[in-house]
């Protein structure tokens, strides 16, 4: 595991001070958990890091047991993991991490979109996650067209109509974006998703579902490939 960087930790924490009103006079651990699970998913706090309980603490003004739980539902949630006596660290995932999380996806989002009905189908929160990409890319920031890509991927998954399925779709994915804040060149990633992230909402727009799900299945393998040889 990777120490503290110092500069970074620093702006992290200070940027984490700020969320401290969202916790209100009746904070919980659930809601201190989603304020770190949001920061690890911007890269506030990459991988590796060991997160200080009391300079969190400090930052949120919560309670150790709240923080501890906190970091409990997240260990749970495999974005942190603790390490015996040497403290909770956001994890580093490996390729047998990344090779099983694709598995996932691949079962879960090409089964969304088989198991559809007749079209037209609903798929204006898809639509709008490729708009959001495109912007993003064409304003040069690519992290956010990383957030909009989970945005579109989580979309996809929610055209089964399943709180369940989106529930864990939601950890997955977040699970994924550690594997991203550690890539370095995301743009060289992502850029070439684009088009396809198009070509896919096209085809369920025009209501030929068999076509989106062999585009996405073959989409979901480059991408597993690409990023495998890709990571560090």
């Amino acid at each position: 595991m990777t120490a503290d960087p110092p500069a970074g930790l620093s702006a992290a924490l200070s940027d984490l001070a700020a969320d401290r009103a969202l916790l209100g006079r009746t904070s919980t651990a659930e809601r201190v958990a989603a304020i770190l699970r949001e920061r690890i998913a911007q890269g506030s706090f990459p991988p590796g890091t060991r997160l200080s309980e009391e300079r969190i603490c400090g930052a949120l003004g919560v309670s150790r047991n709240t923080l501890r739980e906190a970091f409990r539902l997240l260990t749970h949630e495999r974005l942190l993991v603790h390490r015996l006596n040497r403290g909770t660290f956001v994890r580093v995932l490996t390729d047998t991490d990344i090779v099983d999380i694709y598995r996932v996806r691949r079962l879960v989002e090409c089964a969304a979109l088989r198991g559809l009905g007749e079209p037209p189908y609903d798929v204006a929160e898809v639509r709008a996650a490729v708009t959001a990409g495109e912007k993003a890319a064409a304003d040069g920031d690519w992290q956010e067209c990383s957030t909009a890509n989970i945005r579109f991927h989580q979309a996809l998954a929610g055209l089964a109509g399943s709180a369940r399925t989106d529930e864990m779709m939601r950890g997955v994915l977040a699970e994924l974006r550690l594997a991203f804040h550690i890539m370095g060149d995301l743009r060289r990633f992502h850029d070439p998703y684009l088009t396809r992230n198009q070509e896919l909402v096209q085809a369920l727009e025009t209501g030929r579902k068999g076509v989106a799900e062999a585009l996405l299945a073959a989409y979901l393998d480059d991408s597993l490939r690409q990023l495998l040889e890709a990571y560090p």
